[in-house]
């Protein structure tokens, strides 16, 4: 118990470094890439006086046209680089924010004008609720279809299932909900889902049962995406780990006490092979709470996926910032908590 107590004390203290590694990195370079929040303004500047018959001047540096001229004077310059954080250097604007997110302080949304947590709250449960729906169906299907292709292995099931698990293998999430919504969506020649969205506009005027259908209505499709993007590995995996079980001598010492089939696999061979499956749950606590950005894009889905997207196209900074903290809080949590899962699976792990 002690080593265990010490190594996941280790562990977490690991965090610290690695968090920090993972956002001085990011952080640097949203900083140094062209394009950011004070270049767009100035562009967004000049446009604006280039319809208005005259060009924008910055700093009083000679940008000349017929129709006149418009300087943007340098006190505004440097209220600009205030505003968007940008009037100090690199690594003190860097501990500025990171002292700010220790006490909880993601900062203010460029685009939505609110804190980024307000912002971020308002997309969780939208995230939250596609990825436990994905990760429950995922394992739902996967380790009842790898035990029994694992049973019937060589057998025409297992060969036909094989082929359907290896195009989906090969078929990204994203680009199998794009298809189905080119099939299956509205407008289509098959009407049959929604084109996307969280829900209807109208569902908080439908009934309890018109809700519970349209909710599920526009569920079906993006869910079907998270599953084709997960299935086929953990199907395989699970396979092979219990096929790699049954020709262990403990299974054959069960078989040869008389035990029925079902015992031996489902009760002793079975504990050892979802030990595999364990390692992934650090990324699927990830995915539930961050979302997946291009199916989130891809079913204009809003929830922290959609957001975290148009974040960086907007360079939209602090919601970019506040999104990788928590992703890399969440994914350096959810490593731990693989490792914890493993150790309750298979009792003969011993941390040191």
């Amino acid at each position: 118990m002690g080593g265990l107590a010490s190594y996941f004390i280790r562990r977490f203290l690991l965090i610290i470094p690695t968090f920090l590694g993972i956002t001085i990195l990011v952080f640097c370079i949203l900083q140094i890439v062209p394009g950011g929040p004070l270049e767009q303004e100035i562009m967004k500047l000049k446009a604006g006086m280039a319809q208005m018959g005259g060009s924008a001047e910055v700093g009083g540096g000679a940008s000349g046209s017929e129709l006149g001229q418009i300087t943007i004077p340098a006190e505004a310059m440097e209220e600009m680089k205030k505003f968007y954080n940008m009037d100090k250097p690199i690594p003190i604007r860097y501990a500025i924010w990171l002292w700010n997110v220790l006490h909880l302080d993601l900062g203010h949304s460029y685009v939505y004008a609110e804190p980024v947590w307000d912002v971020i709250k308002a997309r969780f449960p939208i995230s939250i609720y596609f990825g436990l729906i994905g990760m429950i169906a995922t394992y739902s299907i996967c380790i009842p279809l790898g035990v029994f292709k694992a049973v019937k292995h060589g057998s025409k099931f297992d060969l036909l299932s094989s082929v359907t698990v290896f195009i989906g293998y090969s078929t990204p999430g994203w680009l199998a909900g794009l298809v189905l919504l080119v099939l299956l969506g509205g407008g289509s020649f098959w009407d049959v889902f929604p084109l996307g969205e969280f829900r209807s506009e109208n569902w908080y005027d439908l009934s309890w049962w018109g809700k519970i259908v349209d909710q599920v209505h526009h569920t079906i499709l993006p869910v079907f995406a998270y599953l084709v993007g997960s299935f086929a590995v953990l199907t395989i995996m699970m396979k092979n780990s219990l096929i790699e079980n049954i020709g262990q001598d403990y299974v054959r010492t069960a078989f040869a006490k008389g035990l029925p089939e079902k015992r031996v696999i489902f009760v002793h061979a079975l504990r050892n092979s979802l030990i595999p499956l364990s390692t992934g749950i650090g990324h699927i606590i990830n995915v539930i709470f961050a979302g997946s950005m291009l199916i989130e894009r891809t079913f204009n889905i809003h929830g922290m996926g959609l957001l975290a997207y148009n974040s960086i196209l907007n360079r939209d900074y602090p919601i970019t910032l506040g999104f990788l903290a928590i992703g890399a809080v969440l994914g350096l949590l959810g490593n731990i908590l693989s490792d914890i899962a493993y150790a309750l699976i298979d009792p003969r792990i011993r941390f040191k």
